[in-house]
């Protein structure tokens, strides 16, 4: 059997666990530079408050119906995640860490368990030891153990936040039940094409011909068919090391001035080479790339990007920033606005053994340079050590107007208790 553990509306959760006024409350969180609606707890969806919303078309509605507003703290947010998702390491034998609120739970050898009871024990403890609700959903399949946990939480007086199918008839009604556009693997553009022939909810999907899927669906639909009829074709996925890694950021604000841009992009390749370290890789080239402002139709538009074939490969930050600055010369206009900013390390080797070059290589030295920043970096809990050209402040230079404390990774953030 399988499970999905689901925390329940996770970025608001988190903010409720050192907020418990907020309970019963609506919640919002904005994105980036605090832009749009990116979670919302459930009373700020019952206000009719939809994903991405601007948040400045919709600040008026917040102050009418008292919506607490929250830029988004993903300090905390990952560490919460962290906390829940090692519970399940200790729990289940084996799991897949899906997203930062979902994982998956593979049990081998529970035949004789009850289930039903053994979702309450997760719930209870996750509850118990981070504050953060669950929902969990138990099936023979990944598939259908996501139609189950969207059962549970659907219906969290009925089911208590747990829900097990465990016989036909619990898959045929629940199938029956869920929507087609809330079958997990069938996007937006799938979802319009199989109601436009009738298909309207996730039983009728698996009634459907293996020759219409696979014509319209590919083989991925074939497989997500079995799934949903209880044969289980998808296993849980193996930590796998990325074939690239990317770090962008929409500026708080236009940026005309090329200093200003450099800043960003060296400190958007160091977070590139401090990932690529941490799967000890070496990138062979990058990508650099600048977008201006698309709302902004008003404006000149421009988005340039560029790809570098480096000389070496490298995980050092000092070697990836000076080819995204030497990227960014090249693809840099005067005249333009500039709104977004990235760079993109791919074409990835071992950084052990590594082949070298008859001509140039790495610099050998920033091997051990680079691991004692990481380290010193890695135990005070801040990028402290930076490169010169580095902003010294600030990591990210965003709009967080409404942040939270980061409660649990800032030790002059931590819980203040006030007693009498």
């Amino acid at each position: 059997m399988f499970a999905l553990v689901d925390c329940n509306n996770f970025y608001a959760s988190c903010e409720r666990v050192f907020r418990p006024d907020l309970n019963g409350k609506p919640v919002v969180i904005l994105s980036n530079n605090d832009g749009c609606v990116i979670a919302r707890s459930n009373e700020a969806k019952a206000l009719d408050i939809p994903m991405g919303a601007p948040a400045f078309k919709f600040a008026e509605i917040f102050k009418q119906n008292n919506v607490n507003v929250f830029s988004s703290n993903f300090a905390l947010y990952g560490d919460m995640s962290a906390r829940v998702m090692n519970i399940l390491s200790e729990i289940a034998p084996e799991i897949e860490i899906y997203s930062i609120d979902e994982a998956f739970l593979k049990f081998t050898g529970f035949q004789n368990y009850d289930l039903n009871d053994y979702g309450l024990m997760i719930r209870k403890k996750i509850l118990k030891h981070t504050g953060i609700p669950v929902s969990v959903g138990f099936a023979p399949t990944k598939a259908l153990s996501k139609v189950a946990v969207h059962v549970a939480k659907k219906f969290p007086e009925r089911t208590k936040g747990v829900y097990v199918i465990d016989n036909e008839e619990k898959r045929i009604k629940a199938l029956k039940w869920l929507q087609i556009e809330d079958v997990w693997g069938i996007g937006r553009k799938h979802a319009e094409k199989l109601k436009n022939v009738g298909i309207l909810n996730a039983l009728r999907f698996t009634e459907t011909s293996d020759s219409w899927i696979k014509k319209h669906m590919s083989v991925l639909g074939l497989r997500l068919k079995n799934e949903l009829l209880g044969k289980s074709t998808l296993d849980l996925d193996k930590v796998k090391n990325k074939k690239s890694i990317a770090t962008t950021r929409t500026f708080e604000k236009n940026y005309a001035d090329f200093e200003l841009i450099k800043e960003r992009v060296v400190t958007f390749a160091v977070t590139c080479s401090e990932k690529l370290r941490k799967q000890k890789s070496n990138c062979n080239s990058i990508m650099i790339f600048l977008h201006t402002n698309w709302h902004r139709k008003d404006l000149p538009q421009i988005n340039p990007n560029i790809v570098i074939q480096l000389p070496y490969p490298t995980n050092s930050a000092i070697e990836i920033a000076k080819f995204a600055v030497k990227g960014l010369k090249q693809i840099f206009k005067e005249g333009y606005l500039y709104k977004k900013a990235g760079v993109v390390v791919m074409n990835f080797t071992p950084e052990n053994p590594q082949q070298l070059s008859i001509f140039e290589n790495s610099n050998p030295k920033h091997k051990k340079l680079m691991k004692t920043i990481d380290h010193i970096n890695n135990n005070i809990g801040a990028k402290k050590l930076k490169l010169a050209a580095q902003d010294l402040e600030r990591t990210w230079k965003m709009n967080q107007e409404k942040i939270s404390p980061r409660y649990t990774t800032k030790i002059n953030e931590i819980l203040k208790i006030k007693t009498d």
